[in-house]
């Protein structure tokens, strides 16, 4: 069974499994690493979602303000042995859910052309490709995504 827990980004669970993510994307990036890592820390996030199997954490999410009542989700990661499994479909589920709840009416968010799974996860999300913001404009490796939450109004 998997529970979901909402919190911040100062939970010890969520440090964890962020410092995974980083050494997964270190090498996926790779000489980009240092580019993208400047946009992702979690100091201050306020909206966070922690999966956890038999009690311990095995994936999460988070999301920020960005701009025209838009979010922005961030830190997305499953333990590569909990891939699968739907478990991400769950995070991100329920950050939309928390967005809509809180007013919000969109999600944003960037990925890496080199993260094929994070591709094709995000477009089997219903997050359809949009050109890139922000400091992603202009980037070749990145690839931007949204979805409206006014459509998924739960």
């Amino acid at each position: 069974m998997i529970r979901l827990k909402r919190t911040d980004s100062s939970n010890k669970d969520f440090v964890d499994l962020v410092k995974q993510l980083d050494a997964y994307l270190r090498i996926t990036d790779g000489d980009e690493h240092d580019f993208y890592n400047q946009y992702n820390s979690i100091e201050n996030l306020k909206h966070v979602v922690i999966a956890y199997t038999e009690n311990k954490p095995v994936g999460c999410g988070a999301f920020k303000d960005f701009e025209n009542n838009s979010v922005e989700i961030k830190r997305m990661y499953t333990l590569e042995k909990n891939r699968g499994k739907g478990i991400a479909s769950l995070i991100l589920n329920e950050l939309e859910k928390w967005a809509s709840e809180l007013n919000y009416d969109s999600c944003i968010l960037e990925t890496g052309i080199r993260q094929i799974e994070a591709v094709e996860f995000y477009k089997k999300n219903s997050y359809a490709i949009i050109p890139n913001y922000g400091q992603y404009k202009g980037i070749k490796n990145s690839l931007c995504f949204m979805k409206n939450l006014q459509n998924e109004k739960r």
